[in-house]
């Protein structure tokens, strides 16, 4: 099961930004994510195509299973 920790942000334009990352260290301590959410907006590490992102929105852990198809 891959998973992927998202955190999401706004921008200039009032527009959701995702910035994902594989394989998050389990258990996930919120306090952490805020901490680096923070540097993130602090550092003005990132910008989009709606300016530069300005405030948090949330964090999510996302799980998806993928299974193989074998074909002849």
């Amino acid at each position: 099961m891959a998973k992927q920790i998202e955190m999401q942000f706004l921008n200039e334009e009032n527009r959701t930004v995702t910035i994902s990352l594989e394989d998050p260290v389990e258990p996930v301590n919120p306090e952490d994510v805020n901490a680096a959410m923070d540097t993130v907006l602090s550092e003005n590490a990132f910008t989009s195509s709606g300016g530069n992102l300005v405030s948090k929105k949330g964090a999510r852990i996302v799980e998806r299973t993928v299974t193989e198809i074998q074909l002849d």
